[in-house]
């Protein structure tokens, strides 16, 4: 339990708190739950970020959204941001027939400012690891299986090299056919992508929660994901005596992962972001 100051003639408890956002899962489920304003600039998703800690903090120490002034940041002992430096790698699309220098590309650029602007901000710390290739390019998931049946196609195509008459196809092999002709017509340059992976980021986490639970940095951990890989690590915080919250901004979690928290709660909604919340604290 946390230290009680004396406050207005009254004894206040200051808890210490920190928000664990993982990066990749937080700008992949924006859109899912803000508006373009919110999301549509490396600044808006910092402070969208931002918000999103004050809320939760808010939350727990009984204050108002609109306080002012407001007093969440004394209740913060670290926000952290984890996420991958932008791959910097060249390489030739396949489809496009073009090179491709990735540290220049607009998501790489995008990557940077908010990094950038999540340094200007009180109390956030980043914990960046980093990208590598795994593989050659690969096709998009959606379009994977269909393209296989290209497989049931070798007869027809055999026999057309041949110059000879195929057998007939039935029913169900046009309609085969016509689903890989059409499969191949959709296939576009976003459709396929450079085995990149991320590296060293879910062990950032990891370490970090187990760090901040046994050097007693602080009495509840909010982490935002929807990863079950964090189940290690959160049962660690709780035998400690740690409040453990997760935030999977609106995305259901599996048993596995709810079973060793102590509170799931979402709390960025469009209709509660507002301008005003903009305040000189962060």
């Amino acid at each position: 339990m946390g230290p009680f100051f004396c406050f207005g003639g009254g004894f206040v408890r200051v808890r210490r708190i920190a928000v664990l956002i993982d990066g990749g899962f937080f700008i992949k489920r924006l859109p899912r739950v803000v508006g373009e304003q919110f999301r549509g600039t490396p600044e808006a998703v910092g402070e969208t970020a931002r918000i999103l800690c004050k809320r939760h903090v808010q939350r727990l120490i009984g204050e108002r959204n609109n306080a002012n002034p407001s007093r969440w940041l004394d209740h913060v002992y670290r926000l952290f941001y984890y996420d991958a430096r932008p791959y910097d790698g060249v390489s030739h699309h396949p489809l496009a027939n073009r090179r491709i220098e990735y540290a220049r590309t607009e998501q790489a650029a995008f990557r940077e400012a908010l990094f950038q602007a999540l340094r200007q901000k009180r109390k956030f710390a980043l914990r960046l690891g980093k990208v590598s290739k795994e593989s050659e390019w690969q096709i998009a998931a959606r379009l994977t299986k269909r393209l296989l049946k290209t497989r049931d196609c070798l007869p027809f195509l055999e026999a057309a090299l041949d110059g000879r008459d195929a057998d007939v196809p039935t029913a169900e092999q046009r309609r085969g056919l016509a689903g890989v002709i059409t499969a191949w017509r959709e296939l576009g340059d976003a459709d396929v992508a450079l085995g990149l992976r991320q590296k060293g980021v879910d062990m950032r986490i990891g370490l970090d929660i187990a760090s901040i639970t046994l050097k007693k940095q602080a009495d509840t951990i909010i982490l935002v994901t929807g990863d079950s890989d964090f189940v290690p690590a959160a049962k660690l915080a709780r035998r400690e005596g740690v409040e453990f919250i997760l935030d999977p901004m609106w995305q259901q979690v599996g048993d596995d992962l709810f079973e060793h928290i102590d509170g799931l709660v979402s709390v960025l909604r469009q209709d509660q972001l507002r301008r005003d919340d903009e305040e000189a604290d962060g």
